[in-house]
């Protein structure tokens, strides 16, 4: 370290011990960086106010709504197969549980197909290969949650 950074980190330090830095504007609130370095200046502004408002860029929503119904989709599936699980074990008939675990099957192979199609279309509307998403493995997803309660 030289001369003047040395000179100069003693002199914060002191400030410090002397308050001098405690009647700054926001201090204890967490520090906001608004601008972002890599943003296209000509669209900063637009940025701004779709945050200043509340929203974000439409791709980023529609991306938002894909995962919580993907999420409420998988937890209605867990319920029931945890319900499945538990109904058997108290002898329910088997037909009758079996009957409703597969129509609850069905619904949810019909909703993660139509979640697939939204994905593809959200992958068209992205900026960037790096924001893509890829479509949802049924099979993968089914296994984990028939697997998760064993």
């Amino acid at each position: 370290m030289d001369k003047f950074s040395r000179s100069l980190d003693e002199e914060i330090k002191q400030a410090i011990k002397k308050g001098a830095f405690d009647d700054l504007p926001g201090k204890g609130k967490p520090f906001e960086i608004n601008h972002n370095p890599h943003e296209d200046s000509a669209w900063s502004m637009a940025f701004s106010l779709l945050k200043s408002g509340g929203h974000t860029l439409p791709w980023i929503e529609t991306r938002q709504t894909i995962e919580k119904e993907f999420e409420t989709e998988k937890k209605s599936l867990l319920r029931t197969w945890i319900w499945r699980k538990t109904s058997l074990a108290e002898n329910q008939p088997y037909q009758l549980v079996n009957d409703e675990w597969q129509r609850v099957l069905a619904l949810f192979k019909k909703k993660i197909a139509k979640l697939n199609d939204r994905i593809a279309d959200y992958n068209l509307e992205v900026p960037s290969d790096q924001f893509k998403r890829q479509k949802i493995n049924l099979d993968r997803e089914i296994e984990k949650i028939t697997n998760s309660s064993d």
